[in-house]
């Protein structure tokens, strides 16, 4: 995406008040442009094909088709679109799922406008919404033991360092944290961040955090 273009924005919900809302929301932002609303998953998979969004704000609980089947006939066929679940602060039990079938985070329905308006263009610029506390409470609640048996073997391809930062992505640090944190520059996070994904065929950060806890490696 150009930076001079605007932001290509659909929602997907099925509730007209929460569609509009959002709508309002996005609508004021001279970056953003919302470009199309469906109101269940098979209107959301179909409108990402026709219009090629950049960002899907996708619910889960939606009639047809929901919005886990949605986001994985999305990612399946190749979209370059990201999808971001909307959820509640009772942590629906499909979005793990959802993040699990590739998509790049989440955001609560009563978000503030400045912050949903931020994670549009986070989510667009290719980065992943991973909140440390709401990721954790998310994550913790289906991955509530680590698996038996020893770790996955992919997982020695990983030097210690590497290791050091998977486990520091997985808490929902920043780069800017991390870099803190490890005492080491952006960019290096960056860098060890992308073997971490190329070794392990992980999509993104949230994918990262999820196969962390899935395998008890934090």
């Amino acid at each position: 995406m150009s930076l001079s273009e605007p932001i290509r924005v659909v929602i997907a919900d099925d509730q007209e008040l929460v569609r509009a809302g959002l709508r309002m929301m996005l609508e004021v932002e001279e970056d953003i442009e919302l470009v199309g609303e469906a109101r269940d998953g098979v209107e959301a998979a179909r409108l990402v094909r026709e219009l090629k969004p950049d960002v899907v704000l996708m619910d889960i609980r939606m009639p047809n088709v929901d919005g886990l089947e949605a986001t994985r006939r999305i990612l399946h066929e190749g979209s370059t679109t990201r999808v971001v679940i909307l959820t509640t602060f009772d942590l629906d039990e499909y979005v793990y799922r959802a993040l699990q079938a590739g998509a790049s985070g989440f955001v609560l329905k009563d978000i503030p406008p400045e912050q949903l308006v931020a994670a549009v263009r986070f989510t667009a610029a290719g980065e992943t919404m991973l909140s440390p506390s709401v990721t954790k409470r998310l994550i913790e609640s289906f991955v509530s033991t680590p698996p038996p048996g020893p770790p996955p073997p992919e997982i020695d391809e990983l030097t210690p360092r590497e290791l050091e930062m998977l486990k520091l992505v997985a808490r929902g640090l920043s780069n800017a944290e991390i870099a803190a944190e490890a005492f080491v520059s952006e960019p290096t996070v960056k860098t060890h961040v992308a073997r971490i994904l190329m070794k392990l065929g992980l999509r993104d950060r949230v994918q990262i955090a999820v196969y962390a806890h899935e395998h008890g490696l934090v």
